[in-house]
């Protein structure tokens, strides 16, 4: 049985793409801060394996990473989902402590659970794995207000190639997945601060959180020798090329 762990689990892109690899027999470790949420999912699939933690918390973060792999054998894939949005605005309406609450999520977060993927990547037998970072359309083009989030990602995408190049040669690949606009709670989360500000709006197209969970699967699903590096899937209409 392959096995992935999953930060983010409990909700949004997180939580779907847990069910698509549930469903597909693979053995998948559920990270998230809400144990609730966690559990409600577990109790469909024999195969999940809930793990409440804080990606922040590098201690508590090694305990789940090692009962995993203590439990599945090996860890085959990392989906390094976890993050948030935080606040919005120009940068001077914008909090340090909100902007370094984005940060130690968002990089720090990833940063943890990356390292402590690769660490065990590369010391398993058979060596190698893959780790997929949860990237976003912001990595490349921002959202207006979007300052926090957005320097926050374009650092994801440096990580991401650190780590491919990195992970060479103990045959650890590393991709990004830039997701855009899917149905979720953070997305309408967002709408609702456009609708907010301005109640006639039009809000973006939209794409099913489903279909990005079946982009991630699909990198999961590729052979050791071949690697997806950067994948974008959004709704076909949202505005992103040209944009800004």
């Amino acid at each position: 049985m392959k096995s992935i762990i999953i930060t983010g689990a409990s909700s949004g892109i997180g939580r779907a793409t847990a069910e698509e690899f549930l469903n597909a027999g693979w053995r998948v470790g559920l990270i998230a801060r809400r144990q609730d949420r966690l559990q409600e999912i577990a109790q469909n699939w024999h195969n999940a394996v809930p793990m409440s933690g804080d990606v922040t918390d590098a201690v508590a973060m090694e305990t789940a990473f090692a009962d995993f792999v203590g439990q599945a054998g090996r860890l085959d894939v990392l989906f390094n989902n976890a993050g948030l949005f935080g606040d919005a605005g120009p940068i001077d309406e914008i909090d340090l402590e909100a902007f370094d609450q984005v940060i130690n999520v968002n990089i720090r977060g990833m940063f943890i659970c990356a390292r402590l993927a690769f660490a065990h990547m590369r010391r398993q037998s058979p060596q190698g794995g893959r780790i997929i970072n949860n990237g976003s359309l912001s990595a490349h083009n921002p959202r207006p207000g979007s300052i926090c989030y957005t320097t926050s990602k374009h650092a994801i995408t440096g990580m991401t190639r650190s780590l491919s190049l990195d992970g060479r040669p103990f045959d650890i690949a590393c991709g990004q997945i830039d997701i855009g606009n899917a149905q979720t709670e953070l997305v309408d989360e967002l709408n609702a601060r456009i609708l907010a500000k301005s109640p006639d709006a039009e809000l973006m197209p939209m794409m099913d959180v489903q279909d990005a969970a079946r982009s991630v699967k699909h990198m999961a699903d590729l052979p050791p020798e071949a690697n997806v590096q950067f994948m974008t899937v959004m709704a076909t209409k949202m505005p992103y090329i040209g944009r800004g």
